[in-house]
């Protein structure tokens, strides 16, 4: 709600929604009813009241851009950025974790030291410049994979990687060094001793127990997949919600941008609450009453 509010306030606050809908040449007297039809000429506080009214019943109004109800447009596009999140979350998933692993196993080593490079490009490069880089390498010059567009793999796999490396960045040096703390601990040289296989150590006991920070990284990822989306959908032409969210500011669309960042914010708090539920399978010790 205090998101809601805060795009509330500044959208009528920084210019006239008005203006930019019919443009600036439009007559004055064509803004006025314009004004008056959107309920944009009544005091601000009254303006609040019919909007905090209206979200109570999910309606968020029609945008100004396509004359349709927001909420219906914004729903829309959850499947093509639920698509495209899902890829990037398997990518991280399958590379992320097992490369911390694996440097925590070889610390200090060569194999450590490249791992650390590569996690260290995640977290500095820039996602627009690396889309970039990205279409012109790997679609314009190889010609391996699409520049744009909304599909199969050809399509999805590059705004995927875009969005997924800073993430594997992160998630493998946090994995990194919750295995090292883990594998520190008596109970791992107790397991040794008994002769359990270092597969089983590492990846059945030491693993879970360094799970918890992990998966509220992950957790977190989501909350980065969307604001990332934002980028990458523009620069790939992907259909998503972000690519709305871009597009409602674009045409200064009040009442689209208030529903895309509602949409958003609840998928944000749904998954912060799957992650706390988590947390009672991954460390039993952990209980909610």
């Amino acid at each position: 709600m205090v998101l809601l509010c805060v795009v509330f306030i500044g959208f009528r606050v920084i210019g006239d929604p008005v203006s930019m809908v019919l443009g600036f040449e439009a007559s004055e007297q064509r803004k006025i009813q314009v004004r008056k039809n959107l309920g944009l000429d009544d005091p601000l506080h009254v303006q609040f009241t019919r909007f905090a009214g209206d979200i109570a019943r999910g309606d968020f109004g029609d945008s100004f851009w396509q004359h349709k109800p927001t909420l219906p447009l914004v729903i829309d596009r959850l499947p093509a950025t639920f698509y495209l999140s899902a890829v990037a979350m398997a990518i991280v998933g399958v590379l992320a974790v097992p490369l911390g692993a694996i440097a925590a196993l070889k610390p200090r080593s060569l194999v450590d030291r490249l791992i650390n490079v590569v996690a260290l490009g995640g977290v500095s490069i820039v996602q627009f410049w690396l889309a970039l880089m990205f279409i012109l390498l790997v679609a314009v010059q190889l010609g391996w994979l699409r520049t744009s567009g909304y599909g199969g793999y050809q399509y999805v796999i590059l705004p995927a990687l875009t969005l997924a490396y800073p993430l594997i960045g992160q998630i493998s040096q946090l994995t990194r060094s919750a295995m090292l703390d883990e594998l520190s601990k008596p109970y791992i040289k107790a397991a040794r001793a008994k002769g359990l296989s270092e597969t089983r150590i590492v990846f059945t006991h030491a693993l879970k127990n360094a799970a918890v920070p992990i998966i509220t990284i992950f957790g977190g990822a989501i909350g980065s997949l969307l604001n990332g989306a934002i980028v990458v959908e523009t620069v790939f032409g992907w259909p998503g919600i972000g690519q709305l969210t871009i597009q409602g500011f674009q045409f200064r669309d009040l009442p689209l941008v208030e529903a895309t960042v509602f949409v958003i914010a609840v998928m944000i708090i749904i998954t912060n609450l799957l992650v706390d539920i988590s947390y009672t399978y991954l460390n039993p010790r952990i209980r909610y009453k």
